[in-house]
């Protein structure tokens, strides 16, 4: 087994100290030994690029996702469907947002040393086409147009990574909110004019919007927000209840659908955003893939053996 450490040195700007966690690691594996090798990613996308060089090499592979959410999900993104490689995310970026899933018990992804000697859970993914997975969360419309643009507002002084989101939203919401939008969700067509579709996949962004609280990341389904075409005021007012997962509240404006596979398609370009990644086109589909990456969490987490009773796990469960 080989313990690969992909260190990112810019994730979590002045928060991060990337010697102090390569000095962690180094302290972690004198106790355990074995194989390892710890990485520093030199630009986008070189994260997926070492995972899958390693990857291909055919043994056991563990990669530890040392950044935020981003160099997670480019670490995912190079071991998807690979059966002989799991990731874990040792939490150094500002959001740390997929790991939120996990509720009090994100506090053991800290822990380097129980990272390393964590166990495996495989996770569903999101193919957001393009060759391209999402762990988390996809959007389109309003939403994905403000995650683009998040990271600019976050860095402002005084305002950092949930007031990034907010600033960013009322900036984007000034320029424009509803976009006609054909969506299929399977098989099913809704049509109109709308403010954003969210994909869940996991339950928390843009540094603690947590739209679908009850969403899970391993039911073999996709949580879907779609949201009517809104004014400016009822934006405003809707945002913070929409960010703390209150869309029940709200069956007039917000629709929550479940399903395994959304196609959109518009007249006009649309912008498609995904745990930091972007892209344009008039035709967009999401599937979720079940099982798509093994995952390692720290040992007896809660969140896994509360759902090994009747229910837990369901894959065979349809679309409401």
């Amino acid at each position: 087994m080989k313990h690969l450490f992909v260190i990112n040195p810019v994730a979590g700007g002045k928060k991060h100290d990337p010697h102090k966690t390569e000095s962690d690691i180094l302290t972690a594996m004198e106790k355990i030994g074995g194989d390892y090798e710890i990485y520093y990613t030199t630009g986008p996308r070189d994260a997926t690029r070492k995972v899958k060089e390693e990857a291909a090499s055919g043994g056991e592979l563990r990669v530890y996702a040392c950044g935020g959410d981003g160099t997670l999900n480019e670490c995912v993104n190079g071991a998807a469907g690979m059966k002989n490689t799991a990731v874990a995310h040792y939490p150094c970026g500002t959001g740390n947002d997929f790991i939120k899933c996990f509720e009090h018990e994100r506090v053991k992804f800290f822990a380097i040393g129980d990272l390393i000697s964590g166990e495996v859970h495989p996770i569903d993914l999101i193919d957001c086409g393009n060759g391209m997975y999402g762990l988390n969360i996809a959007s389109v419309g309003i939403d994905a147009r403000v995650g683009a643009d998040v990271h600019k507002y976050s860095a402002l002084p005084f305002i950092g990574g949930a007031g990034g989101y907010v600033v960013s939203m009322i900036v984007n919401v000034m320029k424009g909110i509803g976009q006609e939008l054909t969506i299929i969700v399977d098989g099913k067509t809704i049509q109109g004019k709308f403010t954003m579709v969210s994909v869940c996949n996991g339950r928390y962004y843009g540094g603690g919007f947590n739209p679908v609280p009850e969403a899970l990341p391993n039911d073999g389904l996709l949580d879907i927000l779609i949201v009517k075409n809104l004014g400016i005021v009822k934006v405003a007012l809707l945002i913070g209840d929409y960010a703390k997962g209150k869309y029940k509240q709200y069956p007039e404006y917000i629709r929550h659908i479940r399903g395994k596979n959304i196609r959109i398609e518009s007249r006009k370009e649309i912008l498609v955003g995904f745990d930091g990644e972007s892209y344009k086109g008039k035709t967009v589909e999401f599937k979720v893939v079940p099982d798509g990456v093994n995952m390692i969490f720290p040992r007896g987490m809660e969140f896994f053996s509360a759902q090994s009773g009747e229910n837990a796990g369901d894959k065979s469960k349809t679309a409401v």
